[in-house]
This record gives C-alpha cells, sequence and structure tokens, in this order.
C-alpha cells in the first residue's frame, strides 16, 4: 500500500511541478561556471539549501545528475518525482546511511555524472553547511559549484527548511557561483573552514 502511495505522488508531483512553472520567468546567471566543465567531461557537484530545491528540480530536469535524498519517508517521495524527471538518485544523508550514500556519489562521478547534493539537510539545521557533502568532492575530485536560488514573488512553507516556492508568474533567477576545488590532502579541519565558507557564499546570495 505504500509503495502505490509514493508512486501516485510520484506521478502527480511530477505533473503538478510541470504545470505550475509554465507560467513562470527563468533567468541563468553563471552558468559557464559549469558549462566550461561539462564541455570537458569533468563532472561537478552542485550545493544548495535544501529549500531551494524546487525550481532546481524543474530547471535541470533530463540531465542526468545523481541526487542524494535522505533514506526517510519523505525522502522516497522526492525520489519518485526526482527519477520521474530525469535525475539519478543516491539514498543516504550524513545522519543516515551516510557511508552508502557518499560511496553511491562517488561512484556516479567516476562515472562522469554530476552530482547535487542540499549540505543543509535532509532534516537541518536549516542553511548551515555540513561538511560531509565536501568528502564526496574531494574522494571523486569534483569542482563545486554553489547555487543559489531567488524569486521575484514566493510562497514559503512553515517546514525546517523554509521551503521555497515560486508563486505562477514569478521570475525565479537561478545564480551559479564561481567554481571551488577541495585539496585532496585537505584534513576535517580544512574541509570544516571550508564547509563554513561556502555556508556563508550561499547565505549572502539567500533572499528571504
Amino acid at each position: 500500500m505504500k509503495s502505490l502511495r509514493f508512486k501516485s505522488v510520484g506521478a502527480f508531483g511530477t505533473g503538478l511541478l510541470k504545470g505550475h512553472f509554465l507560467t513562470t520567468q527563468i533567468e541563468r546567471v553563471g552558468s559557464e561556471h559549469y558549462g566550461r566543465f561539462r564541455e570537458i567531461g569533468q563532472p561537478v557537484m552542485f550545493v544548495f539549501w535544501h529549500g531551494q530545491l524546487l525550481p532546481l528540480v524543474h530547471y535541470h530536469r533530463n540531465e542526468d545528475i545523481v541526487v542524494l535524498v535522505s533514506e526517510h519517508d519523505d525522502g522516497e517521495y522526492l525520489s519518485r518525482v526526482l527519477l520521474r524527471n530525469g535525475f539519478g538518485v543516491v539514498r543516504g544523508s550524513s545522519t543516515r546511511g551516510g557511508a552508502r550514500g557518499i560511496k553511491g556519489l562517488v561512484d556516479a562521478a567516476k562515472e562522469g555524472r554530476d552530482v547535487a547534493v542540499t549540505p543543509d539537510g535532509p532534516r537541518g539545521p536549516s542553511r548551515v553547511f555540513k561538511h560531509g557533502a565536501l568528502a564526496v568532492a574531494q574522494a571523486a575530485g569534483l569542482p563545486i559549484i554553489p547555487i543559489v536560488v531567488s524569486s521575484t514573488s514566493e510562497w514559503r512553507l512553515k517546514s525546517w527548511d523554509d521551503f521555497m516556492v515560486p508563486k505562477p508568474f514569478s521570475r525565479i533567477r537561478i545564480q551559479y557561483l564561481e567554481a571551488r576545488a577541495i585539496p585532496r590532502g585537505a584534513s576535517r579541519a580544512d574541509l570544516s573552514l571550508i564547509a563554513d565558507e561556502l555556508g556563508d557564499t550561499l547565505r549572502a546570495g539567500t533572499v528571504g
């Protein structure tokens, strides 16, 4: 019964997502920051706040990006929507199935696929960059591309991540920031410092 519910939500959510964004306009800024890596076949890691996920699912659909999704039931709903929109999915998080999630992302990167992580997920604290995501970039040699999403008009859900839903006819801005390399020899303390810096970068560009 639960499996049928997951499947139904995945189908309904995909249709709802497509219809919702028909009226919105999109502005992409800085796409060259990841485009130049795609030109040479170098996969990257996209990082962005969990609450800004929705527009990215729509505007990056069918690009075969592999996303880290939690093993909780709410993660299953998200997985179904992502798969229907042409993403790959790896299950795990920093709190549950962490090692499995990291291995899945590293394996995907070795296959030449871009990966995506919400460093404050799956349950927060909101807009706090957990450095576990950087272990994947370090292990696979992935440049990190921070993404900031904003819109001219939006709803905010009463959820831990202040989940953003752009309103119909709004203008959505997706900003891709300059790539950040993670040194192979970086220590745990180094990764923690880099995580703090990336968190500051994402918060500085976050509206609301």
